[in-house]
């Protein structure tokens, strides 16, 4: 049984669905004490941002900046270079606890044994 869990989040307010259910199971992952890495990439990468995760809504789902804070607190979660880039974001610009990394470091992640990777 995988140990750790990587997720990939690809989508943001354009697809608030997928987005919700990428944060949820995160969050829910890492509240069963599960190593939890979850990635923003696309549009999801603006939730990196101070504030921009209070700005998301979908009924009757949990807030978004408490699944953020969840994952934060026990797990990790690391904005796309390249997609930090594409929009301009900086280390300087991301809440507190996000890091900035690349496709090695996300596929050096993904392929530890005992890892299971999922894609939202």
């Amino acid at each position: 049984m995988a140990n750790k869990l990587v997720i990939k989040v690809t989508a943001g307010a354009d697809a608030p669905e997928r987005c919700s259910q990428a944060f949820t199971v995160a969050a829910v992952a890492v509240a069963s004490g599960v190593e939890v890495s979850l990635w923003l990439t696309g549009e999801s990468s603006w939730f990196a941002l101070p504030g921009r995760a209070a700005e998301f809504e979908l009924p009757h789902a949990a807030p978004l900046p408490d699944l953020i804070d969840s994952i934060l607190a026990a797990g990790r979660i690391t904005l796309c270079t390249q997609c930090a880039a594409r929009r301009e974001i900086t280390e300087k610009d991301v809440l507190e606890g996000v890091r900035i990394a690349g496709a090695q470091v996300f596929v050096q992640e993904a392929m530890a044994d005992g890892t299971q990777a999922l894609v939202y």
